[in-house]
């Protein structure tokens, strides 16, 4: 089967739902889910938004898919300003990267985290930034938190 069809392995499974349950505790409102098409990120998703106490509107998008960094801020940049807090299901090295890229600043020791562990299935960075999100660019967020499963 491709990669594009792989699905998750049964700790995936564990690890997803944990990753919700991380992510609800943060208490972001999410406005947005933009998630690749493929089964694994498909499959993560339905597994970690079970846990948050309202659930995003969510867009599957074929361009996450083996992206760069770079387009995945050009697909960011697409966003409409309504939405304030996305959440992003993507694949490596596109999302480790971007994270690395747009964090000009980080709190604590959640880069130092973050570059000892990578981006493990399920791991997750929350970043913040002022102003629109076609205004995104590298640089201009601020790392504030990391988790991944092993954690």
């Amino acid at each position: 089967m491709s990669d594009h069809e792989r699905p998750l392995a049964d700790r995936g499974r564990k690890e997803a739902a944990e990753a919700g349950r991380r992510l609800a505790d943060t208490g972001i409102p999410f406005d947005l889910a933009l998630c690749s098409t493929a089964v694994r990120t498909r499959e993560t998703w339905k597994l970690a938004v079970q846990e948050f106490p309202q659930r995003p509107k969510t867009v599957y998008e074929e361009r996450l898919y083996e992206a760069s960094p770079g387009e995945l801020i050009a697909v960011l940049n697409e966003t409409p300003d309504d939405a304030q807090n996305i959440l992003m299901i993507g694949h490596n090295p596109g999302i480790q990267g971007l994270a690395d890229i747009l964090a000009g600043t980080a709190e604590g020791d959640a880069r130092d985290r973050m570059t000892r562990r990578g981006f493990p299935a399920a791991a997750f960075a929350v970043l913040s930034f002022t102003g629109s999100w076609k205004s995104l660019e590298p640089g201009v967020a601020t790392l504030l938190d990391y988790w991944a499963p092993t954690e």
